[in-house]
């Protein structure tokens, strides 16, 4: 195995070692080319990750081999030029995590066995307030990406009325993520709403194929518009982290026009940099504008008006005002025993 390697990344020094080291052992890449991949979309990474309080999913072994997410940056053994930001979690704990100000932080999280780069939708300066809503369409069983790629059809259009602009991607599984640059002033339970009011109108729209429906016995063969993802520190892999699969998939992003024609395993560790080359970032200008959400906000006043409130929060969460009850529905309906 090869000894350890000192590389210059951003103006800074970033030591790897046990480059040899194979991470992903069905196609043989290893900790070098992992390292270097995140290298080659670096434009790409940083727009996703660029001072982001980032949860790491570190496998220091490999994929296959032991796996933890990692929320707080360590106190010691770390350069000090690493920055952090501190969030707090739904339960009140606060934790520091990395908060990437350059390419440098990525390669030395890469180097620490970080495979998949959860960031949050927020930057360091302001942690409690979202700019972007994410979308994630996650199809169920018995629905593919083709399913997701015709919802995510319909959610397009119903951005296009709003003058809202999109950005696809894949999620590098099954489904498909679309991101929403937002303005900075809404509170996450605020977004949260926002993205429920968007998700409800695209199932009003194709309720053949979506869903909003948070317990899994109600969802039957659609996609599910999974609006929890907008709730307090639950993140999703950013656009151009690699997934922690066999084939080494990447999510990446896609031009709208492309969703039809092209499947998650198209995008890897080893393609991607290839179709950055030839194409370019089709994300390029999502920092371009950050929208508005209040029309969101009006749709959400109008549905609860009419008996759609809020949606229930994943069973870690506390109790949040206005939530409807975390029974799972064919329970609630279960009669009570006959006291004779």
């Amino acid at each position: 195995m090869a000894n350890a390697l000192e590389i210059e990344v951003a103006g800074r020094p970033v030591r790897l070692t046990s480059p040899d080291k194979v991470y992903f052992p069905e196609r043989g890449f290893t900790k070098r080319d992992v390292f270097e991949y995140y290298l080659a979309v670096s434009d790409g990474i940083m727009r996703a990750l660029g001072n982001r309080p980032t949860t790491l999913q570190r496998f220091p072994e490999g994929v296959g081999g032991e796996m933890f997410f990692q929320k707080r940056v360590p106190t010691r053994g770390v350069p000090g030029w690493i920055e952090t930001a501190q969030i707090t979690f739904p339960s009140g704990r606060k934790a520091d995590e990395l908060c990437p100000a350059d390419l440098a932080h990525v390669a030395w999280a890469a180097q620490m066995g970080t495979i998949v780069f959860h960031p949050w939708p927020v930057r360091g300066s302001a942690v409690d307030h979202p700019d972007e809503l994410r979308i994630d369409l996650d199809p169920q069983p018995g629905t593919d990406f083709a399913d997701a790629a015709v919802v995510a059809g319909e959610l397009k259009a119903v951005l296009d009325e709003l003058g809202f602009v999109g950005w696809p991607k894949t999620s590098g599984g099954r489904g498909i993520h679309v991101y929403l640059r937002i303005r900075p002033q809404w509170t996450f339970v605020e977004a949260r709403r926002a993205l429920i009011a968007l998700a409800r109108e695209v199932e009003r729209r194709r309720p053949d194929l979506a869903t909003t429906s948070w317990w899994k016995e109600e969802r039957g063969e659609r996609v599910f518009i999974d609006y929890n993802q907008m709730a307090r520190d639950r993140t999703i892999a950013c656009a151009y982290s690699l997934r922690a699969n066999a084939r080494a998939t990447a999510s990446t992003p896609l031009r709208w026009d492309e969703l039809s024609d092209v499947e998650p395993d198209d995008f890897d560790l080893r393609t991607v940099p290839e179709r950055i080359a030839k194409l370019g970032d089709p994300h390029a200008g999502i920092n371009d504008v950050a929208h508005d959400i209040t029309p969101l906000l009006e749709w959400a006043e109008r549905d609860a008006a009419n008996g759609e409130g809020d949606k229930p929060y994943p069973p870690e969460y506390p109790k949040m005002e206005g939530e409807p009850m975390r029974v799972q529905p064919s329970r609630a309906r279960r009669p009570a025993p006959d006291p004779s």
